[in-house]
Order: C-alpha cells, then sequence, then structure tokens
C-alpha cells in the first residue's frame, strides 16, 4: 500500500513537472525561434523577414503566404537548387521547427492561439469618438494620418500588437507630428509625406495635403516620440486591450493582401 502511494506521488510530480516544462517551453517558443532566425536567416531576408538586397521579402509575398507550414519547413531543411537559399539541415530539426514557426507568426498566421478578446466590442473601441479610428483606417473607414490598419494583423500577432499599442517603446516607427509655420504666422499641423532641400509636404488629420516651399516659411517645429498616444497600457483595461486586439486579427483575416508595413507609425 505504501509502495502504491509513492508511486501515485512520484508520478504526481512528473506529470506537475512536465506540465510546468511544456508551459515554460511554450512562452519561450517564439523568443527561441527569433534567436535562430536572427543567426541564420535574418542577414539575407532582414529581421523582421521583408527582404534585403540579397534575399526576398518572406512575410507579405503571396506566392509565400500561400505555402503550409510543412512546405516552410522543408524548404527550410532542403533548400532551393538553383538559387540563393541554402540548405539548413545542419541545424537540426528543432531548430528548423523554431524557425518555421517564427515565420509564421511574423506572416501573422499563428493560427493555433484563439482570439484573445471580443473582436465585437474591440470594433466599438475602435471606432469611439477618442479610439484608434481618429488616425488610423479600416477597411475604408477611419482617419488619413496613420497607416490603414486593414491587413496588419497578417504580419503581426497578437502579442505583437498588443505590444505596439500598449508599449511605446515596442513601436517599429516613431514619426511625430510636425508643424509648419508661415511667414505671416499661419500654422499647419501634420505628418510628414515629402521632403527634400527646398520643399515640404504634410498630410493634415483631415486628410488634405499642404505644400510648402521652406523659403516661405518662418520655422518647422518637429515633434519628439510618436504620434501616437503613449497612455494606451494604462488608458484601456486588459480586457479592451484583448477586446481591441481581436479585432484586428480578425479584420487581417477577412483583408484581401497583406500589405508590407513600411515607414509605418504603429
Amino acid at each position: 500500500m505504501l509502495a502504491g502511494l509513492f508511486l501515485f506521488f512520484v508520478g504526481t510530480l512528473s506529470f506537475a513537472q512536465q506540465q510546468k516544462t511544456r508551459s515554460q517551453d511554450g512562452g519561450k517558443s517564439r523568443s527561441n525561434g527569433q534567436q535562430v532566425f536572427a543567426s541564420n536567416c535574418a542577414g539575407c531576408h532582414g529581421l523582421d523577414g521583408t527582404g534585403t538586397q540579397r534575399a526576398p521579402n518572406i512575410v507579405t509575398t503571396p506566392q509565400i503566404q500561400k505555402l503550409s507550414a510543412e512546405e516552410i519547413h522543408r524548404i527550410v531543411s532542403d533548400g532551393i537548387a538553383g538559387t540563393g537559399m541554402p540548405a539548413f539541415r545542419r541545424l537540426g530539426e528543432p531548430e528548423i521547427t523554431a524557425i518555421t514557426r517564427y515565420l509564421r507568426i511574423l506572416q501573422g498566421k499563428n493560427e493555433t492561439s484563439p482570439l484573445p478578446g471580443n473582436a465585437q466590442n474591440g470594433k466599438t473601441i475602435f471606432f469611439a469618438a477618442d479610439g484608434c479610428s481618429g488616425c488610423h483606417m479600416i477597411a475604408g473607414k477611419g482617419g488619413f494620418i496613420a497607416p490603414d490598419l486593414s491587413s496588419y494583423a497578417q504580419t503581426h500577432s497578437a502579442d505583437q500588437i498588443k505590444s505596439a499599442i500598449a508599449d511605446p517603446t515596442q513601436r517599429t516607427a516613431q514619426q511625430g507630428l510636425v508643424t509648419a509655420v508661415s511667414n505671416d504666422g499661419q500654422r499647419w499641423e501634420g505628418i510628414v509625406r515629402n521632403e527634400d532641400n527646398f520643399s515640404l509636404q504634410l498630410q493634415s488629420t483631415d486628410g488634405a495635403f499642404h505644400f510648402f516651399s521652406k523659403a516661405d516659411l518662418k520655422a518647422i517645429e518637429r515633434a519628439t516620440g510618436s504620434m501616437m498616444p503613449s497612455d494606451y497600457g494604462s488608458k484601456l483595461s486588459k480586457t479592451q486591450l484583448n477586446d481591441l486586439v481581436s479585432y484586428l486579427l480578425s479584420v487581417g483575416k477577412t483583408a484581401a493582401s497583406p500589405r508590407k508595413p513600411a515607414n509605418e507609425d504603429e
């Protein structure tokens, strides 16, 4: 009887340890994949996978988006004959699997993870009077001053989206508002769309474009940091943040095609 109880106790501890290890491994899976990708793939494809002069975009290119996880795994392992894509079979199965999973996260296809919140509630938050739609657009509705987020979730995971909303340090771009002041004191505020040594083009929050010769401007005032509010992490509750992320994920699944997030202020 004592032996039986001992075996039961050992078995329970073993099961609990396995569950703890799986949980820890799950939390580390993305980090490990990111490290392996950075060491072996980023030199050609870029840290975010959107390509360099040496290798193509493997995140938003439609042909690559259509590949299954198994097909990506095989390409990483065997390479592509006749191209600059080498075989990485030497890394071993665990590392190749980590690369494949991380690439799927970059592609916004971590479909095994359920939506973290209520997408309908998230839509209400997005289009509220003081919400995201004042600057961002989705499916043709919303503001003009910030990037269109219709397909944003196709190239960003739920964790990446949440971090970009709540943590200013995690935003890939820090584009601030610029104010052009004319010689007669008039002021125009917006985002710089084009600029050279002699001219400046601003787009204001109403979507209008304003063209200036720098010779006609008394000053160009540039705000530091991102134009996106930095207090969403405290302004939004955990539930509201999850709802908003769910809405962006749900929209991303129905968007026609992903677009490269170039020069965006998340």
